[in-house]
C-alpha cells in the first residue's frame, strides 16, 4: 500500500513545477490542500497544512497532530511538524513555506530557532494576495537565540553532536509504562541516543531523544527541540511521532515499543510527559528510559 508522501524529492519537485509552469516557490501553495488532508486532528477537526522548500530543493509537508484525552499543549503544530520533517531529513535551513492559516504566535516563535529566520518567506493560502512575506513582518520585535546564545552555537537544523554516551552500567528507569521485563533491542536504544546527540537544547543543556518501534519492526527517531521562549519547545516524543507519521506510520496502536534517552541529572526531564503521551495513544507500547553522560 502506498503511504502519503511528506517529502518530495528534487527531481519530482522540479518536474511538478515545470509541468505547471511554476518555480518551486510558486508551486508550494498548490500543495497545501494535499497537506491538510494528512492532518490528524480528532479534537479540533481544524486541518492545517504547511509546505516548505529547503536549500536542497526538496519539498516538505507539515500537518497538525492532536492527541485525544491529553492537554492541548501536547499537540504538534503544522509549522513545527514541517521544521521537524526538515530536521529529520538533514536539511540545514528553510527557504520559504506556504501554510493554510496564519501562523500562531507559538509557531512564529518556534521558527526563530532557524538561522536567518527573519528572512524566511511565508505565504498564507487563505490570503494569497499578500504573497510571500518575510517572517520579520509576522514577528517584528523578535526574541530568539540571538538574545541568549553566542553567535557560533549551532541553531536548529544545523549539525551538532552533544557528546552523550552510555558509560558503565546503564541506569534503567524503574517506572516505565510496562515494566514487565521488556528489554528494547540495541538498535532502538542506540537510535534514541543518536536522536539525543542531535537534540537542540542550548538553553537548558538537557538534550534528549526518543526512538519508537512499530509492529513491523521499523524504528522512528525524534530529538528534543528547545525554543528561546521555552514554552514553544517540542518534546522528543512529539518529534518521534512526527517521524512516525511522516514515515508512513498508521494507527498509533501500532507503536509497540519506545526508548527515551536523556542526560543524567538534567534540569529538564522528559520521562513523565513522554510516558503520559505514549500510554494515552498506544496501550501496548512498552517504554524504557536510559540515562547517559557527556
Amino acid at each position: 500500500m502506498d503511504h502519503p508522501k511528506f517529502v518530495i524529492e528534487v527531481s519530482e519537485a522540479e518536474s511538478m513545477a515545470k509541468s505547471s509552469g511554476f518555480t518551486l516557490k510558486q508551486l508550494l501553495p498548490n500543495l497545501v490542500v494535499s497537506a491538510q488532508t494528512l492532518a490528524r486532528v480528532p479534537i479540533s477537526n481544524f486541518h492545517v497544512g504547511a509546505v516548505g522548500v529547503g536549500p536542497s530543493g526538496r519539498i516538505f509537508f507539515g500537518v497538525n497532530l492532536e492527541f485525544p484525552g491529553l492537554p492541548l499543549h501536547h499537540s504538534v503544530h503544522a509549522e513545527q511538524f514541517l521544521v521537524t520533517n526538515l530536521f529529520i531529513n538533514g536539511e540545514t535551513n528553510l527557504d520559504c513555506l506556504a501554510v493554510s492559516a496564519a501562523p500562531c504566535g507559538h509557531c512564529r516563535q518556534f521558527l526563530q530557532e532557524i538561522r536567518g529566520a527573519p528572512d524566511v518567506k511565508i505565504l498564507i493560502t487563505s490570503d494569497e494576495e499578500q504573497g510571500f512575506t518575510p517572517l520579520s513582518q509576522f514577528l517584528s520585535h523578535r526574541f530568539g537565540p540571538h538574545d541568549l546564545l553566542p553567535d557560533d552555537i549551532p541553531l536548529l537544523l544545523e549539525p551538532r553532536h552533544n557528546g552523550l554516551n552510555f558509560s558503565g552500567e546503564i541506569n534503567n528507569s524503574p517506572t516505565g509504562i510496562c515494566n514487565n521485563g521488556y528489554h528494547p533491542n540495541e538498535k532502538l536504544k542506540y537510535a534514541a541516543l543518536e536522536a539525543a546527540n542531535k537534540s537542540h537544547a542550548p538553553y537548558s543543556g538537557s538534550p534528549s531523544g526518543v526512538a519508537l518501534i512499530d509492529s513491523d519492526g521499523k524504528i522512528y527517531k525524534g530529538s528534543y527541540i528547545e525554543s528561546a521562549a521555552y514554552n514553544p519547545s517540542m518534546g522528543p516524543v512529539q518529534a518521534a511521532l512526527v517521524s512516525y507519521v511522516a514515515g508512513g506510520g498508521g494507527d498509533y496502536q501500532q507503536v509497540v515499543g519506545a526508548v527515551l534517552v536523556e542526560k543524567e541529572g538534567a534540569v529538564v526531564k522528559q520521562e513523565q510527559t513522554a510516558k503520559l503521551l505514549l500510554q494515552s495513544i498506544s496501550s501496548q507500547c512498552q517504554f524504557k528510559t536510559f540515562f547517559c553522560t557527556s
